[in-house]
């Protein structure tokens, strides 16, 4: 098992409610209250688990920097109070942060039994 510190177990905490809040707030046809707490809360999250100095590191890299002006653009146009423009930026620019990652992700949910036998099917994997 994965041994955390206290700060990374406050960061997971407020990652997983930015996130809910987030979903949530998208339910709720885009509230921006409740879109603007969830991304607060996320980044805030994300800096306790992996550290300040490597949050920006991660995000301000100069290959990096459109999708990282995409983001935190859209989180400040969530906070401005256009929450559907707002989201549509930031999910854009959370697939270009985080694109690297999806690969092993996805090789991480290959080993999951059900979600494994799913993502094999002929139709999901794409060509071999």
């Amino acid at each position: 098992m994965i041994s955390l510190t206290d700060s990374q177990k406050i960061g997971m905490g407020l990652t997983g409610f930015g996130v809910f809040f987030l979903f949530f707030g998208m339910i709720l046809f885009f509230d921006k209250a409740l879109l603007a707490i969830g991304n607060i809360l996320f980044v805030a999250g994300l800096s306790f688990v992996i550290g300040l100095e490597r949050t920006f590191r991660f995000f301000f890299q100069k290959h990096k920097m459109k999708a990282t002006s995409f983001f935190l653009g859209g989180v400040l146009i969530v906070l401005i109070g256009w929450p559907i423009v707002g989201v549509v930026l930031e999910i854009y620019g959370f697939f270009l942060l985080f694109r690297g990652f999806f690969p092993a992700a996805v090789g991480f949910i290959r080993r999951i039994p059900f979600l494994g036998s799913l993502l094999n099917l002929p139709f999901i994997s794409g060509p071999s």
